[in-house]
């Protein structure tokens, strides 16, 4: 496990919070989510609330991402509306963005305790899914 705290992107937490703040409305969509492309661009998403398991703005905006040709992100925020701030990603999520990407770093924590650490840290002794994550481990 990883515990090296990385430089915190408060950029991509306030392009999260931008859309939480004008894109959020109603039970829907609840949560944003911004992610920095490895080519500096950010990425944003909401959430699409059901009640059979819609998916969370981290998915959301992996798919978004994909769409716009950025297919290898460097880091990854999730913002509440109603200024609940950043959220840490929930335990399917951290799973999906470890499978997805392996190297991502996710924002986490509270005012002055918001700190970026590695997704693998947030799942410790996680299944192991996609191939490319056995090659990094060898």
């Amino acid at each position: 496990m990883t515990t090296q705290t990385e430089h915190v992107d408060h950029e991509l937490i306030e392009a999260a919070a931008h859309v939480a703040r004008t894109r959020c409305r109603g039970d829907n969509h609840t949560m944003a989510a911004a992610a920095r492309a490895q080519d500096g661009r950010i990425v944003t998403a909401v959430n699409a609330y059901h009640f059979t398991g819609g998916p969370c703005a981290e998915l959301v905006v992996i798919g978004t991402a994909a769409g716009q040709g950025a297919y290898e992100l460097d880091t990854i925020v999730a913002v509440g509306d109603r200024d609940r701030g950043v959220v840490p990603p929930c335990g399917r999520c951290r799973q999906v963005l470890l499978d997805y990407f392996p190297d991502l770093k996710v924002i986490v924590g509270a005012g002055d305790r918001l700190r970026t650490v590695p997704v693998a840290d947030l799942l410790p002794e996680s299944y192991v899914w996609a191939d490319h994550q056995l090659d990094a481990e060898n």
